[in-house]
């Protein structure tokens, strides 16, 4: 595992720190799990924070292995090749990177969208294996609808459901009342009033780099997990050190850096053979630096703009600031050492979550109103529907008082409500050849918007997708720096799913989850703007052409 500084500031900004995390002990402190490092005594500690003594979990994980490997076979021999994961915050994201990498199928349900779940409801039931994991309200539900459609079809769900879940959480209760097959986590699951995580909720910084539902959700899938915490162990007696140490050489460039100024992590991995680790890099820094009007700002899929507020980090490649070099077990590893050693510069704790409950709660009670209220929009342009404080007269209008609206070290955040996978439903012409069908489902993808937005501004522009994008970069959006200018886009919804047992709908989750989430960002004073699109195919090609002619 390398981690090496292409640049002289960066290595400069690292060097100014390095010398007083190795006088403090830190490596050797935060090897061992020493919760002090941020002023709380061992009793203080997050129950996940335990974990690190005993080699930051991979040894907790590595007694999992005969277990899962016993779970594959019998999906095998059962025919079920059909894997469902239905997760949030880092098991959603560590299992889609382990799988994408490895080539190997998995569905992953970390949303509330009624078009998206029903397109894994489309797969067949006969040959579906599900593994549901946390407290959050998308996953209740994603697991009442598969039970549901289980019963439906005559399976026997405790042949079909594993559940990762703590002793005492409701999940694990659940999986007991009802025989399914019950892994323990290596993570608390104790849910907020509002049914979202608890602030003890492992979003970065603590506990184990690759939460267990994503091992168990990858071995599920047909992935080499045991290859992946091999990994991760050989780098691990390195994280001890006070020189040779890539997570302290990558957290004292990350916080170094953001301490001088140097505060948005590009995320760079176009020549890597790992597939979509910056999006769960994204997760744990946002999470585990953003808090009290501090943090560092990841940027996935973006190009340089070489502001003077730009960090470039290339995963396996000459393409940046510091270029970082490894397997991908190493890589969760050293990365999630850097963050908390980004968070201790900054003077943040990783494991601490003070915002990040108020959006549920906030969803919580919209959804116990009669009627959601969603207010009357200040401007209608075509299939779009705009709500905020606006004055322009149509959609380019708009975008150009959201850009105008940046500060000089500001960014923007779209954040789209919607089916993540709609795009693919796009029509491509006959005959298409794959560079044809690329533009084709571009042209229908919400988060082509990021790249027609970024075009015109020199700051940056993230994107993400709700409610994935408030266990991800929530936390940050809310509690981080008083910089960020935020765009929502929602759609109405054409075929809707009931949620078993509950007095909603999908859509109606979704919509609140959206209104809960703006109402959080409003309440703290960061300008805010939605997009309701009236027919969501129509409306994301409107909202496309009118980008462009910004």
């Amino acid at each position: 595992m390398d981690v090496l500084y292409r640049d002289e500031r960066a290595a400069s900004a690292a060097s100014s720190v390095a010398g007083r995390l190795v006088a403090d002990g830190v490596p050797a402190r935060l090897a061992a799990g020493d919760p002090t490092l941020w002023g709380r005594e061992g009793s203080e500690a997050p129950r996940d924070a335990e974990a690190w003594a005993d080699g930051l979990p991979f040894h907790a994980s590595r007694e999992l292995l005969p277990e899962l490997g016993e779970l594959a076979e019998q999906a095998r021999a059962a025919g079920l090749t059909t894997v469902v994961l239905a997760a949030t915050d880092g098991a959603a994201l560590a299992a889609e990177v382990i799988c994408d990498t490895a080539d190997v199928p998995l569905t992953v349900l970390d949303t509330s969208d009624p078009g998206q779940v029903r397109r894994a409801l489309a797969e067949p039931l006969e040959s579906t294996v599900m593994v549901v994991a946390g407290p959050a309200v998308e996953t209740d539900c994603c697991l009442r609808i598969y039970e549901e459609r289980f019963a439906a079809a005559g399976i026997d769900a405790a042949q079909r459901i594993v559940a990762v879940a703590v002793p005492g959480s409701p999940l694990q209760r659940r999986a007991v009342e009802r025989g399914y097959r019950l892994v323990p986590s290596s993570a608390p699951d104790t849910p907020s009033p509002a049914g979202g995580p608890g602030p003890a909720s492992p979003a970065g910084g603590w506990g184990a780099a690759v939460p267990t539902a994503a091992l168990v959700a990858a071995a599920l899938a047909g992935a080499d997990v045991a290859r992946l915490l091999d990994d991760a162990e050989e780098v691990l007696p390195l994280l001890s050190r006070d020189s040779g140490n890539p997570g302290l050489a990558l957290g004292a460039v990350l916080g170094g850096a953001a301490l001088s100024g140097r505060d948005k992590l590009l995320l760079e991995d176009q020549l890597s053979a790992i597939a979509g680790l910056p999006d769960w890099i994204e997760w744990l820094v946002a999470a585990s630096t953003g808090k009290r009007g501090k943090g560092i700002l990841p940027v996935v899929g973006a190009d340089p703009n070489r502001a003077h507020d730009e960090l470039v980090v290339a995963i396996e490649s000459d393409i940046g600031d510091v270029r970082v070099d490894g397997p991908l077990g190493a890589q969760f590893l050293v990365w999630q050492y850097a963050a908390a050693v980004a968070a201790l510069l900054l003077e943040v704790d990783p494991a601490d979550r003070p915002d990040q409950a108020e959006p549920a709660g906030n969803t919580e009670a919209l959804l116990a109103l009669p009627e959601l209220p969603a207010g009357a929009p200040a401007l209608v342009d075509g299939p779009v529907e705009v709500y905020g404080p606006v004055t322009a007269k149509d959609l380019p209008g708009v975008f150009i008082e959201l850009l105008h609206a940046l500060p000089a070290d500001g960014y923007l955040a779209v954040t789209a409500y919607l089916d993540r996978l709609a795009a693919f439903d796009a029509p491509v012409p006959d005959g298409a050849d794959f560079e044809q069908m690329t533009d084709a489902w571009m042209m229908a993808d919400p988060a082509t918007l990021r790249a027609l937005l970024a075009l015109r501004t020199d700051r940056p522009v993230t994107f993400g997708w709700g409610p994935r994008s408030v266990h991800a970069t929530g936390q940050y959006h809310q509690g981080g720096p008083q910089n960020g200018v935020f765009l929502q886009i929602t759609g109405a919804v054409a075929e809707d799913v009931a949620v078993p047992g509950k007095p909603y709908t999908l859509g109606r989750l979704q919509l609140a989850q959206a209104l809960g989430d703006l109402e959080a960002l409003e309440t703290r004073g960061r300008p805010a703007v939605r997009l309701h699109l009236t027919d969501r195919a129509a409306g994301v090609a409107h909202l496309l052409a009118a980008a462009q002619e910004v």
